[in-house]
């Protein structure tokens, strides 16, 4: 893991959306390789089950469990599932809100369903996980919620108005949420991480001739992960930006 945070996660299990590829992907790592035992969140059931086949050849501890964010009643299907697995399944103990979309067009040409299916994504899909997981941490007395922004939820660019409202909501739900923990449960942590642009096939698969010397390694964001479970529970930490050393969109 080179010179990232150190944290011991055995005996944690956490869930991580969007997990099959790019940044869910080296978060799933990240957290499988630091001991927990991963649940891999995706609609996309082959690549999820190749990384979790991965892991588990490495000895670390993952599954596979079909999450579409935009469905709040499969969401907390998912979640009863997993309470109802008991010893093999049980609590959620770190929730990784990652799974996002964009539609890189004009507003003048965009269509109500391009709007709908993103902030469906990007803003409901993780407050709906937000709901079932804060709750049941209230009742334990304890756990951390992450939530993936965006530099995009602070300052926008065209062709970005779907992906940077959805961000943007969610920057503001993540830090109500931190507050809301503040009061109720010392051992709740909430952070929100603002990724800049990574070599990642959000990216990539849109933009096949962007530059990537401007871009990061999703590494360094699963680093950052990392890091926001590192801190003692005496500190809080509600927001974290690692961005590109020439990320043009930030500040």
């Amino acid at each position: 893991m080179g010179g990232g945070a150190q944290v011991d996660l055995h005996g944690k299990q956490a869930l991580v959306t969007g997990a099959a590829r790019g940044l869910g992907a080296s978060i799933a790592r990240r957290l499988a390789g630091a001991g927990a035992a991963v649940v891999v969140a995706d609609v996309r059931k082959d690549l999820a089950q190749e990384l979790c086949d991965e892991l588990g050849r490495d000895g670390l501890d993952a599954r596979f469990v079909e999450m579409d964010v935009r469905d709040a009643a499969a969401v907390a299907a998912v979640f009863r599932d997993l309470e109802e697995a008991g010893e093999a399944g049980g609590a959620i103990d770190i929730l990784v809100n990652n799974a996002a979309v964009d539609v890189s067009k004009p507003i003048e040409h965009l269509t109500a369903t391009e709007v709908t299916r993103v902030i469906e994504t990007n803003l409901l899909g993780p407050m709906y996980l937000c709901l079932e997981t804060y709750r049941r941490m209230i009742a334990r007395g304890g756990g951390h919620i992450v939530n993936i922004l965006s530099t995009a939820a602070n300052r926008t660019w065209t062709e970005a108005g779907p992906y940077a409202a959805g961000k943007s909501g969610l920057r503001a739900f993540t830090h109500t949420l931190f507050k809301e923990a503040q009061r109720d449960c010392v051992g709740i942590g909430v952070t929100g991480i603002i990724a800049g642009g990574m070599e990642t096939p959000f990216i990539m698969e849109r933009f096949p001739d962007a530059d990537v010397s401007m871009l990061q390694s999703p590494d360094i964001v699963a680093d950052t992960v990392l890091y926001a479970l590192s801190v003692p529970a005496g500190s809080a930490v509600s927001e974290l930006v690692v961005v590109p050393r020439k990320e043009p969109s930030w500040p």
